[in-house]
């Protein structure tokens, strides 16, 4: 539409003027110069830009962005569903205590050398993978080497395999060796383990006691049982067999250190968080209180979320923090009524079950040091070095990134007003120097709008208290009606200062080319003022040095250069058909660029004042 409006007004200012002066080369430039000064072609180049530099600078800080559209999503991020283990913990799974059953005793991690404990640990080893690569499988062939006289791993081969499942989930491993001698070992959630052993009522509850006792301590409890099972026809489920409960192995996985600090950096941003794990609930509320998670109401099962309608869903997710026992399914569901709803969903994980709600999610973000690869091939973006701190820092990129665009996209606006009007109106209203830019004069423009507006407004810090407000809407239009008359406006008063230079020029009897280089130096300066004085929208000009900008000061300063190069080198002068202006007009073209555009330092103080009286 662009190109297609730029020839129509090139065809009618062609035709205007050549009906004017008939004469068709200077008809043709008077045509081509309004076309290209009412072509806004840096707005793509603005937009590019910006989400380049944002996805590299976030790079070099440890985020992996995947698609550069993701940096402005951050921004707009209103809930963060995060799991639990490796997200908000270390992933480190320390061995804290056992529980035998047989001896109804909770050992510490200096008794693991207990002959009594040998049978526990020889199981729990058993029922983890040969090869482990989960923290905590690791962990319990490090304690099994550690403890047991004789390693008998490399003797047994394992002939079948249960595979961790069910709602809550357990697995089995059947090994033997060359004798025919065979161990069937399962370990998994306390619940499962519980369901599947010979217990009596009275011992299952005492066991569920026992269990809560260690959740309101944060720790994460495995339960761990053996089956004598003979021939070879074993079940189709590992539910089907009968096992010996025999006791519980206790990890703690402690939060990470500035866990708390990040916590509170997404609140203070007006970002709700919602845990969603697959650890119980006693554990789950432990952590997310060491965490300084948010939490007034009691934690949702995820078997519960699958018997919700959508309505009732909703209206769950609004008053719930903690979503324990939760399975790939039901933190899928969870994402996808989230968004629903309007919301703005970040799904931060790092295992294989956190894949699918990664993927719906708008912003999926994996834990790249501990996370599973398959999390990150999910993600969107992945954080290096596992920091969720690096995640504020991103979604302050995000929120940086916009409002920067905005005041980038503002400023092409407002300066390509007086370009448009001042090619335009002199040659309309029949002045006596109508043709006062050429299309050099607007190249040379655009030469410098560029730059300013795509690398010098990128390269601008947050602004103060950005991080203290809350989201802003994906729906939400770029650049509003009060935006846009802001810019429209403050077009117009640079216009109407660079077109006051225009007749001041021509009533002190100046000729074409002095008219032109006051006319061209008004609007020059005014586009210096502009570029300063909209670095901040709220805050005055003086108080946004403080951001620092080391490419303001150079670009100004370069800009500023090849305009004295161009009024006052002769072979310049000649290419731009300007003249040298005296000390007095070069002052007159400043005051003029000031007043036209410093007005604006004036409505942002009347906004503070009302907003500070608000």
């Amino acid at each position: 539409w662009m190109a297609v409006i730029g020839i129509a007004v090139f065809l009618m200012v062609w035709a205007y003027s050549f009906w004017q002066s008939r004469d068709i080369v200077q008809s043709l430039l008077a045509g081509l110069t309004l076309a290209m000064s009412i072509l806004p072609e840096e707005i793509p180049v603005a937009f590019t830009t910006f989400m380049a530099l944002g996805s590299w600078k976030l790079m070099k800080q440890g985020l992996i962005i995947k698609r550069s559209s993701i940096v402005e999503t951050l921004g707009s991020t209103t809930v963060i569903c995060t799991d639990k283990t490796g997200t908000i913990t270390e992933n480190s799974m320390k061995l804290k205590a056992l529980f035998d059953f047989k001896s109804n005793q909770v050992f510490d991690d200096t008794s693991f050398d207990k002959s009594e404990l040998s049978e526990l640990i020889q199981f729990a080893m058993w029922s983890s993978e040969p090869f482990p690569f989960d923290p905590m499988e690791k962990t319990l062939h490090k304690v099994y080497e550690e403890t047991q006289t004789s390693d008998q791993r490399k003797d047994f081969q394992m002939v079948h395999e249960y595979p961790l499942e069910g709602k809550p989930p357990l697995m089995t491993h059947i090994f033997e060796n060359n004798l025919g001698e065979r161990i069937i070992a399962a370990k998994g959630a306390p619940e499962a383990i519980l369901a599947v052993s010979i217990l009596s009522e009275d011992e299952k509850e005492n066991l569920r006691q026992q269990i809560q006792k260690f959740g309101k301590q944060g720790y994460r409890v495995l339960g761990v049982a053996k089956c004598d099972f003979k021939g070879n026809n074993f079940p189709e489920k590992q539910q089907e067999f009968n096992f010996d409960f025999l006791g519980f192995t206790v990890f703690y996985d402690p939060p990470k250190q500035n866990i708390q600090q990040v916590f509170r950096k997404i609140y203070d941003a007006g970002i709700k968080v919602k845990v969603i794990t697959g650890d119980n609930a006693d554990t789950s509320n432990a952590i997310a209180q060491q965490a300084g998670i948010k939490n007034n109401s009691p934690a949702v099962n995820g078997s519960e979320i699958t018997q919700h309608s959508e309505a009732e869903l909703m209206a769950l997710l609004n008053e719930t923090t903690l979503f324990t026992r939760m399975f790939p399914e039901a933190k899928l569901s969870v994402v996808n009524t989230l968004k629903q709803s309007g919301e703005v969903v970040a799904m931060l994980g790092d295992g294989v079950n956190d894949a699918p709600a990664l993927k719906a999610a708008h912003i999926g973000v994996a834990m790249g040091n501990k996370g599973t690869e398959i999390a990150k091939a999910a993600a969107a973006l992945v954080i290096t070095n596992d920091d969720l701190d690096k995640l504020i820092i991103g979604i302050e990129a995000g929120r940086r990134i916009y409002t920067n665009i905005k005041k980038a996209i503002q400023y092409i606006i407002s300066i390509h007003i007086p370009i448009i009007l001042t090619v335009s109106l002199p040659l309309f209203l029949g002045w006596i120097y109508p043709n006062i830019f050429t299309p050099v004069h607007v190249i040379f423009l655009e030469l410098i709008m560029g730059p300013t507006c795509s690398i010098v407004y990128e390269n601008e810090p947050i602004e103060k208290n950005a991080m203290q407000q809350k989201p802003r809407k994906m729906t939400e239009t770029f650049l509003n009606w009060r935006e846009l008359s802001i810019s429209i406006i403050q077009g117009l008063m640079i216009t109407v200062g660079v077109l006051f230079a225009y007749q001041l020029a021509v009533q002190n009897g100046s000729n074409e080319e002095t008219t032109r280089a006051m006319v061209f130096t008004t609007l020059f300066f005014a586009n210096v003022f502009l570029s300063l004085t909209n670095r901040s929208f709220t805050y005055s000009l003086f108080e946004s040095f403080k951001n620092k900008n080391i490419l303001f000061p150079l670009i100004t300063l370069a800009t500023l250069i090849l305009l004295f190069a161009i009024l006052y080198i002769p072979v310049f002068s000649n290419f731009f058909h300007v003249s040298s202006l005296n000390l007095k007009d070069l002052g007159i073209t400043v005051l003029i660029a000031l007043v036209s555009v410093l007005w604006f330092e004036l409505y942002k103080l009347r906004k503070r004042r009302s907003q500070s009286n608000f």
